[in-house]
């Protein structure tokens, strides 16, 4: 339990504190990490991880905490998932790396293979591999400039999609993903989204005053694609009102410009289907995936109609590493987990455990304004109380309660006033109620000062 001091030769199954958060195992390497680690690379919690399992985490003093971010959103199928580390240790032993574009290999192409199935839409599909999401973005604007042979992109208020050059514009907060950085890329155009608690509308009234001002400001003739996050990520967990994405969806098709669901956090059974767009049937042109894809290691693609994809000539499209061999290998471990334990059941069932604990807790505290989110991707905004003002201090202090309980939970949202819940999808359900019993006491802590 917490707080429990007593060392242990068998593994843990609860979050077990022998030391204090950090202790001095950790910061000692937080010492050696001031000398040598770039001071622009933040860590959320500096406790250094020596071994992880399922959902739990175990640092260099031998704390074992519960992880309720998944490396942010990372792995879904639990850390060291059997049929991933099996994968990946075979695949390692055969070949590290020869570059797809060099000489290629079977793993590369039974991954395309496999996200030609589980994306939406059932036309022709193409994939191209790449090592990040914000890889993966930056590529589809590419694909959907080359195919339209137009400029524009329209991206949206809150979004999150990466940091470099090119995402970094289509990214709508400043500090810290931009502040500094410009120039940025040209031709990018921001409008409103669909954030229910604070703007109050359906999604039809949403996208139809977006598409306004696409329409008035840029032209539709001019898009040549539409990026969004299906729920944004970093952006606060904000999910569209019913309505929103498909009208997004069908403006595309009449104006030919190419919709790209950014889905690198949102995919890979996270919100309780396969991927986000298809909570409302909707089809992108293309999808953006990573994160969720490959149970740790790095990897990310573009899926998307062979049309769009085939439209690039040969060589236009690639990198050294994309598709390497091992985390190709990961990747199909990773999807083998995901089907045949059913996540995306297990997503549902913890939005349908935690949901209703949440919004318990904001209706008994007040300091909390909104619960959200579907699946295991969930999210509290915190304001002050009788109000809709974001409060970021509170929600500061309630993550960093839950990481001196030993509790790994995550802030985002554009005023930084949302905790976010990732755990991954095979956490059990007694880590579930353990983990948010700790956040219960954080939240009811804050609501009493």
């Amino acid at each position: 339990m917490l707080g429990d001091m007593t060392a242990s030769t068998t593994p843990a199954t609860s979050a077990r504190l022998r030391t204090e958060i950090p202790g001095p195992a950790s910061r000692a390497l937080q010492e050696r990490r001031a000398a040598t680690v770039a001071a622009g690379v933040s860590s959320v919690l500096p406790v250094y991880v020596t071994s992880a399992s399922g959902g739990l985490l175990t640092d260099a003093d031998g704390n074992t905490l519960i992880d309720l971010g998944s490396g942010i959103a990372v792995t879904n199928v639990g850390h060291a998932a059997p049929a991933v580390v099996d994968r990946v240790r075979e695949q390692a032993e055969r070949f590290a790396h020869t570059c797809f574009m060099v000489t290629p290999y079977e793993g590369y192409v039974a991954v395309c293979e496999a996200l030609a199935e589980l994306t939406p839409g059932d036309f022709a599909k193409r994939s191209a591999l790449f090592n990040s999401g914000a890889e993966a973005v930056e590529n589809a604007v590419k694909i959907a400039r080359v195919a339209t042979g137009r400029q524009a992109v329209v991206v949206f208020d809150h979004a999150y999609h990466g940091r470099t050059n090119l995402t970094m514009a289509l990214t709508a907060r400043s500090v810290p993903y931009k502040h500094g950085f410009g120039p940025f890329a040209p031709e990018v155009y921001r409008v409103p989204g669909s954030y229910p608690y604070r703007d109050g509308l359906t999604g039809e009234q949403a996208a139809a005053a977006a598409l306004d001002r696409v329409d008035k400001q840029v032209g539709g003739d001019s898009v040549a694609a539409v990026v969004i996050e299906p729920i944004q990520g970093e952006g606060g967990f904000v999910e569209p009102a019913p309505g929103f994405l498909p009208a997004l969806s069908r403006w595309c098709s009449e104006q030919g410009a190419v919709f790209v669901a950014d889905e690198v956090q949102t995919g890979f059974c996270r919100t309780g289907d396969w991927f986000a767009s298809e909570h409302e049937d909707v089809v992108p042109d293309l999808v953006a995936t990573a994160k969720g894809i490959a149970g740790g290691l790095p990897l990310a693609a573009v899926t998307g109609r062979a049309d769009l994809l085939d439209a690039v000539p040969p060589g236009g499209l690639g990198g050294t590493y994309g598709g390497n061999p091992i985390a190709c290998a990961a990747a199909l471990g990773a999807i083998e987990t995901l089907r045949t334990r059913d996540l995306a059941a297990a997503a549902r069932r913890i939005g349908e455990t935690a949901l209703p604990r949440l919004r318990a807790l904001a209706d008994e505290t007040g300091i909390i304004g909104d619960v959200r989110g579907r699946g295991a991707m969930l999210a509290a905004e915190f304001v002050r109380p009788g109000t809709d003002e974001p409060d970021p201090d509170v929600t500061r202090r309630v993550a960093a309660a839950c990481h001196q309980a030993g509790v790994v939970v995550l802030t985002c949202g554009t005023h930084g006033n949302v905790v976010r819940l990732l755990p991954p999808l095979v956490l059990p359900d007694d880590l579930l109620d353990e983990g948010l019993s700790v956040l219960d006491r954080a939240v009811r802590a804050e609501a009493g000062r």
